[in-house]
């Protein structure tokens, strides 16, 4: 071939690329295999062949040496563009070896223009009038051209991502999207809720998660066995309505479905947690800590549970009072949460189940058997009028929580305890107990110090300490009178204990009590050993210093709160001898305080190794205040049902009639709104300027700086008022 270009210049290049082509496709492997040569003619010359693959272009024909002379010979090469380079192509691209030669020959500056050329061949000029350039545009099959053509493809016709729906679902997925792209959507009634819902369901694509193709998933199926299920927690399974699945035939109809049923699972663990109503619905003299759900967590944490009902159900509270009072409910109802229906009077009803071969299962039928089932709660075979085992079982259990003989059988007592009111207002009472718990934090304790807390039951006028899930003292105490001196509902931290605390007469019982009383009798503060301060705005305070006949008695143990009060000793000891002990002015007023200080000392400085008697000798005339390092809990409570020591539900009375208030707001069908906040004033700290009679002795001569109540009770400033809405009614409850 080199003697082709040295001896014969003026033979036709035409003739020569027919040829040089017709010998690649023939001697594919020998051409692969020769030397490498140097010489730039002979370059010049392979760089002017198209080299198309052998698998794809035929041999040369007559038509071809024609087409060249029209400048259309890149014909075969535009054929093997357009169509997408093929599995088969690779197994050629190692055949031909890339010589560093042919790359350098190629100029730099032409690459962009060889990949248009590339993609568009019609375009491409005649080799022979630039035969450098046709190299780089007509070699597919060399290395570095393969990057060109392979970016050629996406640009002619783009890939579109793949879905991660499966296909199936994919109909309910452009639904879901929809209904979650429309400002109009219905579905969730709070915004952080909706937002939750769209980042959940765009992070997969808006694929459904209570259903596949149609069919319900195992979580879906674990939230609608929780949601229906409602009433076994206190909460009522018509707030949290279960769409129906099986009637939801097309994708618009499951995608509503779907979302329906998140906003459901999100209702049933928000109310689950926090309750049905806040607390701020009930009273002004109520403070606890928010504990709201993140929605985000709940839908990511029931989907991807092990059993979503279980998971669901974990937002209930944890504490063992409230899952003993659950327990309790279920027997007062027979395991049910039927209607009130009267059961009439009839002949006694019995299950006998079979035993062996000898004796069959004996089924009796009675019309009152469907209303049995109703007020049982028993929904399964609701029209069913046999009296069988599953009737017996609700009726056993229902006795045993009566208090009758557990025998499954519906005689006379049974259907009288059944129709009794008394049932149903137990029933009732127990609700808005578990209600009550929804309320208190998820954790009453402090985990440094074993998770120790102390609670305290108004009804009961019980106070206990709590350490490791155990009892570890109790008390008895006298809580504040029904009306404006009520003790309030909170939860707090003990921070320090004072010995032989001052007194510092509560601004309630100042200007309600004692400068009434000075109108009538000038020397009467002095006479019980009080002391009255009048500051320079023109207020009072009233005061009385530590001893054995003060009011707080030897020890006060602090809480600070805005409400003002505090647990305390008290010299009036024969009220704890008393069944009803609601005397005091809000304050608390414990039996054993010296035994109170010693356990809360040595819980929180355990190396110190209190005692009773050490407590007692440091009684005396001035203030001591023994600091917590870490303070306790305090959890200021309501129960008037709960189940003592022995298993056994108790009642109590409803004293401050938190319960038949509770009650009523729950029966009055407000819905959702009842968990907005109630706005209510807080209490005011202000002394107002009082005209003193003639003859009434100050202490200070009317120079003193004015602290105001809880600065002198408690030290510091007053407290940083909670962020709730003002329109509270003025804070009475202070106490003594």
């Amino acid at each position: 071939m080199r003697d082709c270009l040295n001896h014969r210049a003026g033979f036709d290049r035409v003739l020569a690329a027919v040829a040089a082509t017709f010998l690649t496709v023939s001697a594919g492997s020998a051409l692969a295999q020769d030397q490498a040569r140097s010489s730039a003619a002979e370059l010049a010359i392979e760089a002017a062949i198209p080299r198309p693959e052998p698998a794809n272009v035929p041999p040369p024909t007559a038509s071809d040496i024609k087409l060249d002379t029209t400048a259309t010979v890149q014909d075969g090469p535009k054929d093997v563009v357009k169509e997408p380079v093929k599995a088969e192509a690779a197994p050629a691209a190692e055949k031909v070896e890339t010589k560093p030669a042919d790359i350098a020959t190629t100029p730099a500056a032409d690459t962009p223009k060889s990949e248009t050329v590339t993609s568009e061949p019609a375009k491409t000029e005649p080799a022979k009038s630039e035969p450098a350039k046709a190299d780089t545009a007509t070699a597919p099959t060399a290395a570095p051209a393969a990057p060109a053509a392979a970016a050629a493809t996406p640009v002619a016709e783009p890939v579109k991502a793949a879905s991660n729906v499966p296909a199936a679902d994919q109909p309910v997925a452009d639904k879901i999207r929809d209904i979650l792209g429309s400002k109009t959507s219905r579905h969730f009634d709070r915004k952080n809720e909706r937002a939750a819902a769209e980042k959940f369901y765009g992070a997969r694509d808006f694929a459904p998660v209570w259903t596949q193709a149609g069919s319900l998933t195992a979580a879906a199926k674990g939230v609608i066995a929780r949601l229906k299920d409602a009433a076994s927690d206190g909460l009522n399974p018509a707030d949290y309505p279960v769409p129906d699945f099986a009637a939801a035939t097309t994708p618009d109809a499951l995608a509503d479905a779907e979302l329906k049923l998140t906003a459901s699972m999100f209702d049933y663990a928000r109310q689950a947690q926090s309750g049905r109503m806040h607390w701020s619905q009930v009273s002004a003299d109520i403070l606890y800590p928010e504990h709201p759900i993140d929605p985000s967590e709940v839908i990511t944490k029931v989907t991807t549970a092990a059993d979503a009902s279980v998971a669901l159900d974990s937002y209930n509270p944890p504490q063992k009072l409230y899952k003993e009072l659950k327990a309790q409910l279920a027997k007062l109802r027979g395991q049910g949460d039927g209607p009130v229906i009267e059961i009439t009077d009839g002949p006694a009803l019995k299950y006998t189940p079979a035993r062996g071969k000898k004796q069959a299962e004996i089924v009796v039928q009675d019309p009152r058997v469907p209303q049995l089932r109703a007020k049982l709660g028993i929904t399964e075979n609701a029209s069913d009028d046999h009296y069988d085992a599953t009737v017996a079982e609700a009726v056993r259990k229902f006795q045993d929580g009566a208090e009758l003989k557990a025998t499954g059988v519906l005689d006379t007592p049974t259907v009288k305890a059944l129709n009794s009111p008394k049932r149903d207002k137990q029933i009732d009472t127990v609700v808005v107990n578990m209600e009550r718990w929804r309320w208190l934090p998820r954790d009453l304790g402090v985990p440094s110090l074993g998770d120790a807390y102390v609670i305290l039951n108004i009804p009961d006028y019980t106070l206990k300490v709590m350490q490791h899930g155990q009892q570890v003292w109790t008390t008895r105490v006298v809580t504040g009178k029904p009306g404006q001196h009520a003790t309030p509902l909170l939860t707090e931290t003990m921070k320090y204990i004072t010995v032989n605390p001052t007194w510092n007469v509560p601004p309630s019982i100042v200007y309600g009590e004692y400068l009434p009383a000075l109108q009538q009798d000038p020397t009467v503060l002095q006479r019980m050993g009080l002391r009255l301060e009048q500051n320079r705005d023109g207020s009072v305070h009233i005061s009385q210093p530590p001893g054995e006949a003060n009011a707080l008695g030897r020890i006060r143990f602090n809480f600070p709160n805005k409400f003002l009060v505090y647990q305390h000793d008290t010299p009036d000891k024969h009220l704890f001898a008393k069944e009803d002990r609601a005397f005091s002015h809000g304050c608390m007023r414990v039996q054993n305080p010296d035994q109170y200080a010693s356990v809360l000392l040595n819980i929180t400085m355990p190396n110190e190794h209190y005692t009773p008697e050490r407590v007692r000798s440091m009684y005396g005339s001035g203030e001591i205040d023994l600091k917590f390092p870490t303070p306790i809990p305090v959890n200021i409570t309501y129960q008037t049902a709960f189940v003592d020591d022995g298993g056994k539900l108790q009642f109590r009375k409803d004293v401050y009639g938190r319960d038949a208030t509770m009650i009523s707001i729950l029966k009055n069908g407000r819905g959702k709104d009842l968990e907005n906040v109630v706005a209510h004033s807080q209490p005011s700290y202000s002394r107002p300027a009082t005209t003193l009679p003639s003859g009434v002795t100050f202490a200070n001569n009317g120079g003193s700086s004015g602290l105001n109540f809880f600065e002198r009770l408690f030290g510091g400033g007053a407290p940083t008022p909670p962020p709730a809405p003002v329109g509270r009614r003025p804070q009475r409850v202070f106490t003594r």
